[in-house]
This record gives structure tokens, sequence and C-alpha cells, in this order.
């Protein structure tokens, strides 16, 4: 199985380079899931486009009856990271996108590891039915959670994802619940040198609102994190502005903690509003729900992903590598990449739509090294490496370990039904709900 996916990779190597060229942004991977969906087909899966009343989403599947695993698959790029795939920063493109946070590899890296078990599971003749959702948008979009909505999920026994990063590992973690919103203050427009008095300032509104949260900070429990911009502070420096748009983002590893959390938000956009004789409106832009962690599953990732392994870098490699170290403030093990770390445990400081899949299923997401070591999510430096063959080789260890895991969910019934057992006991007395828009936002 290994040795076969070995010989596979270049071709998967070339279609995450696609993808990476693509670089489209939430609701727009048009040609991204385009690309997914013909492999598929290709590889014999039934191939369901456009659920969920999302143009850009999918679900592929093989197999029939009990138990279904799921694997999620990711292609969505963030605006403004556009990087050539060179140890400095040189966009392709000034201010286009870029996979800064390696969707490109995230998708296609799903796609290698079910056409590999679609292989084993029909050589074998082992029962079930194997699905892969296409999830457009993670980056804000909630693609997950439009399909959770939809119904998707509901005779899902276990799901299965990973996600690009710079260490392998399995990992136990919380991943952070998010509240998004975007804050309007209307005010009075004047001449702001002539007659300031008759002008009602909407950006003063917003600036208070925005000092108020920086006060919040303090008093906040400390694994919360807040942070906005503006999007919109005026017209001209000599009119009072009359419009001001703000969108800021809150965070923290329990959902129901945030709600408290964001209720003193909209505190302080009152408050801004009260003080400038404005008014303010809001609007939930997103929202994820954290991470409901599954132990048995983990374990068996863990297990896994020392059966897929990790690699070493070519010469040029690591001189890509001694490049990137560089520009980082914290360069990590110069070895991150070939070993697999002890499962990681704790807060994981970024947050996914997985997590509200996490409280619909038991679900598992591990960690593969396709950045340097020490590099960061959503910058320059994992867009290049998403680009070139480090991400590449990382992605090929992110594909063996959930191919690997999906077959022991398929043959070893024992762990799955521990994994089941796990998740209701976590869930009882929780009812899943979120305050994602449920519209489908078209960018």
């Amino acid at each position: 199985m290994l040795n076969r996916m070995t010989g596979d990779a270049p071709k998967y190597a070339a279609l995450s380079r696609q993808i990476w060229e693509f670089a489209e942004t939430g609701f727009q991977e048009q040609k991204s899931s385009a690309l997914l969906v013909k492999e598929l087909k290709a590889a014999g899966f039934k191939v369901e486009t456009g659920v969920a009343g999302m143009p850009t989403a999918f679900v592929a599947s093989i197999g029939q009856g009990k138990p279904v695993i799921a694997i999620l698959g990711e292609y969505d790029a963030l605006p403004g990271l556009s990087q050539q795939t060179v140890p400095e920063k040189m966009p392709v493109v000034e201010g286009a996108n870029g996979h800064g946070c390696g969707h490109n590899l995230f998708g296609v890296a799903t796609v290698q590891a079910v056409t590999e078990l679609k292989r084993l599971m029909e050589e074998r003749k082992i029962p079930g039915t194997l699905r892969l959702y296409g999830t457009p948008a993670e980056e804000g979009g909630g693609g997950k959670i439009h399909m959770i909505r939809a119904g998707l999920f509901q005779d899902v026994d276990a799901a299965i994802t990973w996600h690009p990063w710079d260490v392998n590992a399995a990992t136990n973690q919380n991943w952070l619940a998010t509240v998004a919103g975007r804050f309007k203050f209307t005010g009075r427009a004047a001449h702001a040198a002539a007659s300031p008095e008759n002008g009602r300032s909407a950006l003063d509104g917003a600036m208070i609102m925005t000092h108020a949260l920086d006060l919040m900070r303090e008093h906040v429990p400390q694994e919360t994190r807040m942070h906005y911009i503006f999007e919109k502070a005026g017209a001209a420096v000599n009119i009072v502005p009359d419009n001001t748009e703000l969108v800021m983002m809150a965070r923290h590893p329990s959902k129901e903690v945030l709600a408290g959390i964001w209720e003193r938000i909209l505190n302080c956009a009152q408050a801004g509003a009260l003080a400038t004789g404005t008014q303010v409106s809001f609007e939930v832009t997103g929202s994820y729900a954290n991470m409901m962690s599954n132990r048995t599953l983990t374990t068996l990732v863990d297990r896994m992903m020392r059966v897929a392994g990790g690699y070493k870098y070519t010469p040029d490699e690591a001189a890509f590598a001694d490049g990137i170290r560089k520009t980082l403030s914290a360069p990590g093990s110069d070895e991150g990449h070939e070993t697999i770390l002890p499962v990681i445990e704790g807060i994981f400081s970024a947050s996914t739509d997985v997590g509200d899949v996490s409280y619909v299923v038991p679900t598992v997401q591990f960690l593969a090294a396709t950045w340097v070591p020490g590099t960061s999510a959503h910058t320059w430096q994992s867009t290049a490496a998403s680009g070139m063959s480090i991400g590449q080789k990382g992605m090929l260890v992110a594909a063996r370990t959930l191919a690997l895991t999906g077959l022991a969910l398929f043959t070893e019934p024992q762990t799955l039904q521990a994994a089941k057992a796990e998740f209701r006991k976590a869930s009882a007395g929780k009812t899943y709900n979120s305050l994602h828009p449920k519209e489908v936002r078209m960018r």
C-alpha cells in the first residue's frame, strides 16, 4: 500500500500544484473543485456536486451499508498571500490570492487517500461506505456547517481529516470556537473644519468600541483572542465620517464561555454609539464551534502516522528550508519533518469548521509537516512551501495516514465502537447549534 502511494505521488503533487496556482478563495473554488471531482470520477467514485446549496461542494462515495467513514477535504485559498516558491517574500502577483494555509495540499491528500482506500476495500472485499466530503470556504465561509444543516453527516460513523502544518503529529487539542461579525456605525456628515459641531462621527463611535475592547482584554480568560479591522473608516479627511464598518472576531476554547464574551463585545459597540450620538447595527458573519476531541481516534491516528512515517529533505529542499529559517522569528527543529511527535495535547490557537463536525460525529484531525518547521500558517512562507516539493512530501504523509486510519476503522470494529461510545459520553447533555449565517454567501 505505502509503496503504491509513493509511486502515485508525482501525479498528486502535480494536482496540488495546479490548485496552488488556481488560488481560489472561499465559495469561488470552481476550478479547484472541478479538478478534484474529475479525479474522483476517473477513480470510480459516484460524485454528487453542488450539495447543501454550494456550487463548489461535493460528496464522493463508494460502497454501501455500514460503517460509513467520512474523510474531509478543503481547497480554498486566502486573499493577499500570493507568493512564489522561493525563500524570500516575492509575490506572483502583488495582492493576489495564495494558499497560505496549504489547502491545495489538503484536498489533494484526501483524494489520494480515498482512491487508495477504495482499491484496498475492493481487493479485500471490505464492506461499508467510504465518502469524501469536498468542503468549500473553510476560511470563514463554514462550508461544513452548511453540510451539517443539509443532513449530510446524519449516517456517518466517524470523520477523519488533517491539516498542513510544520510538524507531524496526532493532536488531541481543542481548536478555538469563534464568533465573527460586522459592525456598522452610522452618524451625520459635516464639514470637519467649518461646522464640526453639526457632525456625528461614525468613526469616533467605532474607535470608542475598539478602545473598550482593548481595555476588556485584561478582564477575559487568557485563552481568549479578539481581533478586528476597519473595512471602511471615512470618505475624506475634511468630512466628518457618517459611515464606518468594523469587522471583528472573538475566539475561546469553549463556545459557551465565548457566548458570554460576545455579549460584552456587543455592549462595547453600544457604548461607542451612545458616547458619540451615532447608531450601530450588527450582523454575525461567521461562527465555528470548538473541537470536541476523541482520544480513541487520536490514538489510532498516532499509531497509523508512525506506520506512514516522515520524510527527508533533498539538498535543494534543505537549501530552501535554510533560506526560510532566516526569515522566521522562531525557527523549528531541523528534523521536524522526519519525526512523528508524541500526541499534542492542550489548546490549539486557531479555528476550523471541523469543530462543528466534531459535535455531530466522532471526529479526528491531525497535522502533517508541509512547511519548514517554525513556519506559521497564513504567511508568505507557508504559501511558498505549499507550492513545492516540501509541501508535497508532507501531503504524502497525510494521505498515507488518512488511508491507514480509514482502513483500520473499516476493519477494527472494536476501535470504531470505542470511538462512538466516547463521543456519546462527551456529547451527553449538549445540543449542537450554530450562529453561523444560514444563507450561503458567495464572495
